[in-house]
């Protein structure tokens, strides 16, 4: 089986409504398409990454990399783990959790999107929360970072509903634009302050060296 060779293929995070786990390949195209739909209104630019621009295959075939490179260039100095976000078995979009260095700095940082169709359903926030259990609780980190625009209302909600709290900001360029985001960091505390919804993990054990742990 896949997941012998590559045991990330068998973890998978339950949450009340969704479901977290590496995508196959029909459903990584599925999620592809999706994206290539619209992860944002036209009129907004809520990430540094292009969504608007190219055309709809242009913009399925840039998650088809994203997510094939994320695979190839895994190492346990650096890796990122995109999860496919599914309800019933339908693909709702991505979140991802990267680090550097995680067996000594313990720190992670998440990202996300969701199809433009399911939005304002709460469904981030449960995504996140299930990626945060599996970094918290099963990875051990002392931290969670994010980095969101300030017009980025959305997601600077789910990060502060979560605990998040302002740790600075940083500066980038959007084509020829400086723009500021805000630094958001959750501490291993604050995360055990919270009441959260019951949120399972299967199969991390085969996957802590990947890891490094």
């Amino acid at each position: 089986m896949l997941a012998d060779l590559w045991p990330q293929y068998g973890l998978t995070i339950f949450t009340p409504r969704l479901e977290l786990r590496l995508p196959r390949e029909e459903e990584l195209a599925a999620l592809a398409s999706l994206a290539g739909k619209g992860v944002h209104r036209a009129d907004e630019r809520p990430f540094l990454t292009p969504w608007t621009d190219g055309g709809p295959e242009d913009r399925a075939r840039s998650v088809l990399q994203g997510h094939w490179s994320q695979l190839a260039e895994w190492d346990v100095a650096a890796w990122q783990l995109g999860l496919g976000v599914f309800r019933n078995s339908r693909p709702l979009g991505v979140v991802t959790l990267r680090a550097r260095d995680f067996p000594v700095v313990r720190e992670v940082t998440t990202s996300s999107w969701l199809g433009i169709e399911h939005h304002g359903k709460g469904y981030g926030t449960e995504a996140r929360t299930g990626l945060l259990t599996l970094a918290f609780d099963h990875l051990d980190a002392r931290a969670a970072r994010t980095e969101v625009f300030h017009d980025n209302h959305a997601s600077q909600g789910v990060s502060r509903k979560l605990g998040y709290e302002h740790d600075g900001v940083s500066v980038d360029a959007r084509d020829d634009e400086a723009v500021v985001s805000d630094r958001l960091r959750l501490t291993r505390q604050k995360w055990t302050q919270q009441n959260r919804p019951p949120v399972g993990v299967d199969g991390m054990t085969a996957c802590r060296p990947m890891f490094g742990l």
